[in-house]
């Protein structure tokens, strides 16, 4: 049932309307108020739950009349809420996770943190050497019943209602669990960190999970978050997962996420990072054949001279619908950002790039270049693209482009005057073009295996 306005009487010149809420708004409420006593926390965090659904009671699910949503309409893209994910009893073994992450990101060393259907359930043994000292980390559920970690609480409160955050909001009502981590000051980190949320229910669920990270003055730390199903469960699931990022002075922090899953998945990501002084973030996001996905991200730099590289690949087909949307906000001196995103689109499929970058009257000499680029193969794909700056600074150097593009013909018929088959030479274009996103993976280990899932998605698309 789609929302619908009706005029509901008129005061001088104000007009009083009433919305009618969609059948998965109605749910959404209704089972919050069913499941809320399982969810853990004590009254602290109840209350935010409270304010949190209340906020979103009260505007409901994004849709096209809201800017930044414009190309992205919640309210016609969930036709139903899908039961929350309370608890979860089941264990995870090395061959769960393979079978989850595949074997080429399986594979990676790191320390493994995982999720199972919303909850955490293990730290399984490093892969490689020890990731070293120096970091900690609790499930986010414990954190919430320690009401003296300041840090913790002041990310974790942040932002919960409000028609720009109904993805926040959702995700503080429903959260079940997630991962708090901390690197100390001046800590080096060996071996990634590996984030897996995994779902296997045999059933549609909805997940809510969050993840906070702070990197300490001097730290350096890789982060590697991955949301991904078991084929043979159930591959319907819905899915809010938040992840707040904070880096300390000449901090450094390399952040990657996979998210895939297939035509029945709707994932509904959220980024905060703030960086300090002289601070590095290299992030990077590979969504892979996922139904509807909206990766929306917000950096903030807090301290002078920091550096910001975010990239992205976004690989659709049938009738996938690809959100990234992107906020960069300068508000101090010297800082750089970079950020490219790419998308390849098959058959029907759907990608959106809006990516907005504000420089406040204060952040001079800001260095910011922005581009974003789609692969078009077939007529029916469609590529969506907002790049916006914002100036209010006058020693700055920023720019930003957008293209799209099919395939070349003539380079093309250049590869088969060579002797090379029509689909390998498809497969070496699309791949070329997918690759100078993926170089943007410093870690060669990580490069790969990112690339290696790229190829196997890639295959489908390439023999034509």
């Amino acid at each position: 049932m789609m929302a619908s306005f009706s005029e509901a009487g008129r005061v001088g010149n104000e007009m009083s309307v009433a919305v009618t809420r969609t059948e998965a708004e109605e749910q959404l409420v209704r089972q919050f108020a069913k499941v809320a006593p399982e969810l853990p926390g004590g009254a602290r965090v109840a209350e935010l739950r409270s304010k949190a659904i209340a906020g979103f009671a009260l505007t409901g699910l994004p849709h096209r009349r809201i800017e930044d949503w414009k190309y992205t309409d919640l309210r016609t893209g969930i036709k139903a809420a899908y039961p929350p994910a309370v608890c979860s009893q089941a264990k995870v073994d090395e061959a769960l996770i393979r079978a989850a992450l595949g074997t080429a990101l399986a594979g990676v060393p790191c320390i493994a943190l995982v999720m199972l259907n919303g909850r955490y359930v293990a730290k399984m043994p490093p892969r490689g050497q020890e990731a070293g000292t120096g970091w900690e980390f609790r499930s986010l559920a414990a954190a919430m019943g320690e009401p003296d970690r300041s840090w913790f609480w002041q990310n974790f409160e942040r932002d919960v209602g409000g028609s720009e955050s109904a993805v926040q909001a959702l995700n503080t009502a429903f959260l079940t669990d997630g991962i708090v981590l901390k690197v100390r000051e001046g800590a080096r980190l060996e071996l990634p960190i590996h984030v897996i949320s995994i779902t296997d229910a045999k059933s549609p669920v909805a997940l809510a999970t969050r993840t906070i990270i702070r990197i300490e003055p001097g730290a350096h730390a890789t982060v590697i978050e991955s949301h991904v199903g078991i084929s043979h469960a159930s591959t319907a699931r819905q899915a809010t997962a938040v992840t707040e990022i904070s880096l300390g002075e000449a901090a450094e922090a390399r952040h990657i996420q996979y998210l895939s899953g297939g035509a029945d998945v709707v994932h509904l990501g959220r980024w905060h990072v703030s960086l300090g002084k002289d601070a590095v973030y290299r992030g990077f996001q590979l969504t892979a054949g996922v139904g509807l996905a909206r990766n929306e991200t917000h950096i903030q730099f807090t301290g002078p001279d920091a550096k910001l590289d975010l990239s992205g690949l976004m690989l659709g087909r049938g009738k996938d619908h690809i959100d990234t949307t992107l906020v960069v906000n300068h508000t101090t001196t010297g800082c750089e950002g970079r950020e490219l995103f790419k998308a390849v689109l098959d058959d029907r499929a759907r990608a959106v790039f809006q990516g907005k970058v504000i420089v406040a009257p204060e952040a001079q000499k800001t260095d910011g270049k922005q581009m974003a680029q789609a692969l078009m193969l077939s007529e029916d794909a469609e590529f969506d693209s907002k790049p916006e700056l914002e100036i209010y600074a006058d020693d700055v150097a920023c720019g930003h482009g957008s293209t799209a593009a099919e395939l070349d013909e003539d380079m093309l018929f250049y590869l088969r005057s060579r002797g090379i088959p029509l689909a390998d030479a498809r497969a070496m274009l699309i791949e070329s073009f997918a690759t100078e996103a993926l170089e943007k993976i410093e870690d060669e280990t990580l490069r790969e295996a990112a690339r290696a899932i790229a190829v196997a998605w890639l295959g489908g698309a390439t023999a034509r």
